[in-house]
């Protein structure tokens, strides 16, 4: 049987005792490999580029360049790197924040243990994660809120059935709920968002529920 590759993790936050925590916790599992650390935003875009993390765990504030910003320098840098942020402020100006930066998932400190190394997994993986607590709103809350300053996002070069499975990916609806309201097999639905990653150049699905929003496909 294949070993799961082991997920390198570098671990941001101004707290040492968090850093230290989450460290001893993540030493104990086999997949899971902590290779750095880092107090500042300005330090973990320095080691995010030196070591070659799979997924950099990510505070928000921090003294001098805070989270999102280093978020930002490491996606716009390094295209395989994938940034979890992992915050007690549970708000919705950071959710949104990071998500337009590049984080691949966003999570709250008060989540159990179990549940931060799982998402650790998921994102690395490719996929994407938001905390429970704050799915639900950021996706009405996204949609109500007026951009007027923000030119509509076009989306060029994508068929009829894509800007659809598009559309209800924007409004929340898991891949089984996707096939079952387009009567395709969930397979095909995996197929169509493989197309729309790669068409749209998006990084995960939570990027393509930003670009649903911005090119006005869902609506509050």
């Amino acid at each position: 049987m294949t070993e799961a590759p082991t997920v390198r993790v570098l671990l941001v936050d101004d707290q040492e005792l968090i850093r230290t925590a989450l460290s001893m916790v993540m030493a104990d599992i086999e997949d899971v490999e902590v290779i750095g650390e880092a107090a500042t935003g300005k330090d973990a875009v320095r080691l995010a580029g030196e070591l070659d993390p799979h997924v950099v765990v990510m505070d928000i504030r921090m003294p001098g360049m805070d989270g999102i910003e280093a978020t930002r320098r490491i996606t716009e840098t390094r295209t395989d790197v994938r940034v979890v942020v992992l915050t007690t402020f549970d708000d919705d100006a950071y959710v949104y924040g990071a998500l337009r930066a590049g984080a691949s998932g966003f999570l709250v400190k008060d989540m159990a243990l179990d549940d931060i190394i799982a998402a650790v997994r998921v994102v690395a993986a490719g996929d994407a994660l938001i905390a429970p607590s704050v799915t639900r709103r950021l996706i009405q809350d996204f949609a109500s809120r007026p951009e007027p300053a923000v030119k509509r996002r076009e989306l060029k070069g994508i068929t009829d059935r894509e800007r659809e499975v598009l559309t209800l990916v924007g409004s929340g609806l898991s891949n089984t709920e996707i096939a079952t309201e387009l009567c395709i097999s969930v397979a095909t639905v995996k197929t169509y968002l493989t197309r729309l990653l790669t068409k749209l150049d998006a990084r995960d699905r939570v990027q393509l529920v930003i670009m649903a929003y911005e090119a006005g496909l869902v609506s509050p």
